[in-house]
Order: structure tokens, then sequence, then C-alpha cells
């Protein structure tokens, strides 16, 4: 398989994290999770956005920075396929989304200096959710912190993350449209999302809706 490196991205609720480890499972790739349970600021900010925005996203940064140096730095010959439920991108939408402007121009700054630094993926994989199942999927998993999650706060991440794709070229997008799918009760679903991820891909962005 030509992409060894494959990154799930979406938005709040969109079963990143369930797709990627379905993946890793049948490849018997390297799984690289999110680390945010562990995160005490998460919580503090859906509580006070204005007060903890900045340490919240400077705290994800630092973490996502450590778990990125430890995964894909070092290569592994005998597994060499990783499969990831976020890209490091991400810090930068999540961060424009809830900071103020003179907040953000300093965070994007700081972004650059670890950015560049590493390897980007061979595809990015985007599911795209109507607000409404992520909403329900968001109540079905209970984490009490997201449960007041408006639905313009994940309209705004949506199209920061549309957005973000045009500005990374180099990188191929498989957007695969899932509302009101479910590829873990529907195995024949999930099956043709493996069989279109596996193909070698040009850039540009791909929509899968089947």
């Amino acid at each position: 398989m030509k992409n060894q490196f494959i990154v799930i991205e979406g938005n709040i609720g969109a079963g990143k994290t369930t797709l990627a480890t379905m993946l890793a499972r049948e490849w018997d790739a390297r799984l690289m999770l999110e680390e945010f349970a562990e995160n005490s600021f998460l919580p503090l900010f859906y509580e006070n956005p204005e007060k903890y925005a900045f340490p919240l996203e400077l705290s994800f940064l630092g973490e996502r920075f450590e778990q990125l140096k430890k995964i894909l730095v070092k290569s592994d010959l005998f597994n060499p396929i990783v499969v990831a439920d976020y890209y490091i991108l991400k810090s930068l939408l999540f961060a424009k989304v809830n900071l103020p402007e003179h907040e953000y121009q300093l965070f994007h700054k700081l972004f650059y200096l670890i950015f560049d630094s590493f390897p980007k993926p061979d595809l990015i994989v985007y599911l795209n959710s109507s607000v409404q199942d992520l909403q329900k999927n968001i109540k079905k998993r209970g984490r009490p912190y997201e449960l007041n999650i408006k639905d313009e706060y994940l309209e705004n991440l949506q199209r920061n993350y549309m957005e973000a794709f045009r500005t990374e070229p180099d990188i191929p997008v498989l957007l695969i449209n899932t509302s009101n799918k479910d590829f873990v009760a529907d195995l024949s679903y999930f099956e043709r999302i493996r069989t279109e991820i596996q193909k070698a891909r040009p850039l540009g962005l791909y929509i899968f809706d089947l």
C-alpha cells in the first residue's frame, strides 16, 4: 500500500477514533490516537472558554508535538503503516475558532515553528457528517463537558477544515460523506471505505459518497 501515513480527520463526534482503530486492526498498523482525555484544561475550557482557550490550545499543541515526535520520527521497517485519528494542523484550526485575533496570531507563529519539522501524511481522510449526526454522536458518547456544544461551533469548525484543505494542495484529501451512515454496524460500507483508502491517489480533493 503506497499510503503509509494515513490521517483520519473530522469534526467533533465524526467517528475519527473508531475508524482509525478499525483500519489499524485491518492492516496491523501502528495506531496514533489523540490523548485528549488527560488534558485538564478541556473541561475548564467548556466552562469558561474566554479564560482557558489559550492555555488549552498551547497544551494540545505541546502534547501533539511530543506524540508525533515519538511515533513518526522513529521509523519501523516491520510495521511501516501509521494510522492517526488527528493531524497536527487541527491545532491551528481550533485555535482560529477559539482564540481572539491577537492570541491567534501569536499561536500561529508558534505553530509553524513546529509544523514544518514533521512529515506530512500521504492521505487525509475527512469524515464529513451533518451537524445533526455530530450532535447525536456527542450525546451518545456522553462526555459531560461536550454536551453543551452549540451547532454554530461545529459549523464553524467544519468551515475551517474545508478552508484548510484548500491551502494544503500537496496533501491528497479523501472526503467521505458519512451522514446517515454507520461503518461500524454496516461492515460492507467499512470495506468500501477501506478499499478506497488503499488506492494510490494523486493530489487533490476527492469525494466518496456511497
